[in-house]
């Protein structure tokens, strides 16, 4: 299965970092296929990436991704076979598969992508249904906007170890509830394959675990390119003390903040790159674009209004915030029809199967955009360019094999972030992982 190559919103010249990527192909191919031997990846992700032109990093990966509903539709044969040959790997004799989403019932554009999920599923070859952990008793129909259906979601029941809904009993139960409020009971200890595993969800996992991860991986990639690490990883610390509600641990925050401008501002300087430095600061778990902000300045951090800091306070679930992670702040000079713009890519298993455009007309270069007012650009098939062509810099398809490059490397990052946060994996617990696979 090949990587798909797509439009991009960013014109002009093959920039130097995506330059040496592409002439690197044969060898970055050869690289991720060995990993790909020695670690598994996550059932499905998706990444997004800044791309400011002197630098292309990722700033967050997503395991439980709720966005296929906004890939191109072109792109569907492509999620079809990655998911039948991920199973094939997986649980070759599943002939049904249990999907678990979220509770946003009203969500109209998350119901989108579980119905977008499902048929995907569905044209794999397999029986989906989809089991609710809200509180129902009986099959309860859910109606997708603009007349487009409807899902039927289904009570889950528990047998045993198993997790089932009415008669049906799956092979493999499929998350796309990143459970940041915990895990529920009636998930914990199943014999079926459960994917993404527990662990993954934001009631354990940290972005900071991702990230150190991913210093691992990037570090090296960078000495196979034979470039500098940072071109595509951005610095980061972790702050692990802190109450915005009782401004606690504020002193943390700052100093880390004037470290990290201090290290970008030395990197700006020797790349002799203009533009300011800035970090985001955001909740180290958790998701939705929720408590995180701009500073550019860390004066900034002792400055902020009590609307700032109750924003900051709480993230999904209502859960507060009591670890930030320090992130440098990637510029994105990408943009669609003059919006600023950010590309998502869109992964099962460690196919790269499509992608998208964050757009927000409200946000600027450097601030987050996942937030309310975003819009969504799906990426399309590039014409008349059919591969990357390194005789021909200025073809879209080839900035955008960096991006699936980028992105792969952080989910190379997530299947080592998952290897070292598996409990099952941790010092001791051999016996307990025996008796779980018995």
């Amino acid at each position: 299965m090949t990587v798909p190559h797509f439009t991009t919103a960013l014109t002009g010249p093959l920039l130097e970092l995506e330059r040496r990527i592409l002439e690197s192909m044969p060898a970055i191919e050869h690289w991720l296929r060995t990993k790909w031997q020695e670690h598994a990846a996550p059932f499905y992700a998706s990444v997004d990436l800044r791309n400011s032109g002197f630098k292309l990093a990722p700033v967050d990966t997503n395991l439980y991704p709720g966005g296929f509903n906004n890939l191109n539709p072109e792109f569907h044969p492509l999620c079809v076979q990655a998911v039948m040959a991920t199973i094939e790997k997986i649980c070759p004799d599943a002939r049904g598969i249990l999907l678990v989403p979220e509770n946003h019932t009203r969500n109209t554009f998350y119901l989108r992508n579980v119905a977008a999920l499902q048929s995907i599923l569905r044209h794999a070859g397999l029986k989906v249904h989809i089991g609710s952990l809200l509180p129902i008793t009986e099959p309860t129909a859910v109606a997708l906007p603009e007349g487009e259906g409807e899902l039927l979601l289904e009570p889950l029941k528990r047998v045993g170890n198993r997790l089932t809904v009415a008669d049906f009993d799956p092979c493999m139960v499929l998350l796309n509830n990143d459970l940041s409020g915990g895990a529920p009971e009636i998930l914990q200890n199943l014999e079926q394959t459960l994917l993404p595993p527990l662990h993954a969800g934001w009631f354990t996992r940290r972005k900071s675990n991702h990230f150190a991860a991913y210093r691992d991986v990037a570090a090296e990639f960078a000495q196979l390119l034979g470039i500098d690490p940072w071109l595509i990883d951005p610095y980061f610390e972790k702050c692990g003390k802190i109450n915005f509600h009782e401004r606690k641990g504020e002193e943390c925050l700052e100093g880390y903040v004037t470290e990290l401008l201090d290290e970008i501002r030395e990197k700006y300087a020797r790349y002799g790159i203009k533009q300011e430095p800035f970090v985001i600061v955001k909740a180290d778990a958790g998701t939705y674009g929720m408590g995180i902000m701009t500073i550019k300045d860390p004066a900034e951090v002792r400055a902020l209004n009590r609307k700032q800091r109750n924003k900051m306070a709480v993230v999904k679930e209502g859960l507060e915030v009591r670890e930030v992670l320090v992130q440098e702040g990637v510029y994105t000079f990408e943009s669609v029809k003059d919006a600023v713009a950010e590309p998502v890519v869109y992964m099962i298993d460690h196919y790269v199967v499509g992608g998208f455009y964050r757009v927000h007309t409200e946000r600027g270069q450097d601030q987050n955009l996942n937030a309310p007012g975003m819009q969504f650009s799906p990426l399309s098939f590039a014409a008349p360019c059919t591969s990357p062509n390194p005789d021909d810099p200025g073809c879209p398809p080839n900035r955008f094999y960096a991006y699936g490059v980028i992105a792969r490397l952080a989910l190379l990052a997530a299947a080592l972030e998952l290897e070292q946060t598996d409990p099952l994996l941790a010092p001791g617990a051999e016996s307990e992982a025996a008796v779980t696979h018995s």
